[in-house]
């Protein structure tokens, strides 16, 4: 039987963190909880009633820095990356289990259920992979997102330690992972939105590191590039979600979402401007 680790890195998230440790309390061998010093709720008093491994680390604006420490951190053969919004199903849990007691390997790929139906499988792994994509089941305002490409939002988050780490570049990267990666069939439950207020913060947190990797690879703000970011892009965007992937089947909740993430490029363009002007001030 293999052993497991859990990480997390969590600020300001006292109420989610405790559902997530929860759920995988009966499944871990070692919890780590990395809180950034930023936090000013409880969040590191409640991790610390379910492990001792529950510390501060300093600030940073991409948290996938502190992410891969806490990895780093593990001292267990897998390693099982969350956040604090995230909830291990029991048929996930099963199914780690299943992988650490070498009962099953999972998948090569992810098939949708509709394609299931159909008999369409996909390969079953003989041995286990060195990474695993686990499908997220995204909930906006209360609601599943089925559409607007927001299922089944795979990531990888389970691996054998020191196989996988996160670049730290981008904070939308996938981990890179040193071998063969496969597919868990089970969802992990994502509710990173349950109010649109928190959109609003997560929104403006990641404006701003897009407006800093804008500004990084040398985007300009010229007539050109105002019409682009301000108009074309959260149009094209919007369109897209809400048309092509069908955002209108998850009623209003979707419309929201797909406006927003057009949205996204010009909150974005409108905080480069604001560090163009900055740097000349």
């Amino acid at each position: 039987m293999k052993t497991l680790s859990v990480t997390l890195l969590v600020r300001n998230d006292e109420a989610n963190v405790k559902k997530c440790l929860d759920s995988v309390k009966s499944l871990s061998d070692e919890i780590i909880v990395a809180v950034d010093d930023k936090t000013t709720d409880r969040t590191l008093e409640v991790a610390k009633k379910y492990t001792t491994q529950a510390f501060l680390v300093p600030h940073h604006d991409n948290f996938h820095i502190n992410k891969q420490k806490a990895n780093e951190k593990a001292t267990r053969d897998w390693v099982l990356q969350l956040d604090a919004d995230e909830i291990v199903t029991p048929e996930l849990k099963k199914e780690i289990k299943d992988l650490l007691a070498g009962k099953s390997f999972g998948y090569d790929s992810w098939i949708s259920p509709i394609k299931r139906l159909l008999g369409r499988r996909p390969k079953v792994l003989s041995a286990p992979a060195t990474a695993y994509y686990l499908t997220r089941k995204n909930f906006f305002l209360g609601h599943q997102l089925k559409h607007a490409g927001q299922y089944p939002d795979p990531v990888i988050r389970l691996f054998q330690r020191g196989k996988a780490y996160l670049p730290a570049k981008d904070v939308h990267e996938q981990m890179v992972v040193n071998g063969q990666t496969g597919f868990l069939k089970s969802d992990l439950d994502h509710h990173a939105t349950p109010d649109f207020g928190r959109y609003l913060v997560r929104e403006n947190r990641y404006s701003s590191l897009a407006a800093i990797q804008l500004h990084d690879v040398g985007v300009k703000v010229t007539p050109l590039n105002t019409i682009n970011y301000l108009f074309l892009k959260p149009a094209s965007t919007f369109l897209s979600l809400y048309i092509r992937y069908r955002g209108f089947l998850d009623g209003f909740p979707g419309f929201v979402f797909s406006l927003y993430s057009g949205f996204h490029h010009a909150f974005s363009y409108m905080k480069l401007w604001e560090l163009y002007k900055n740097e000349k001030n």
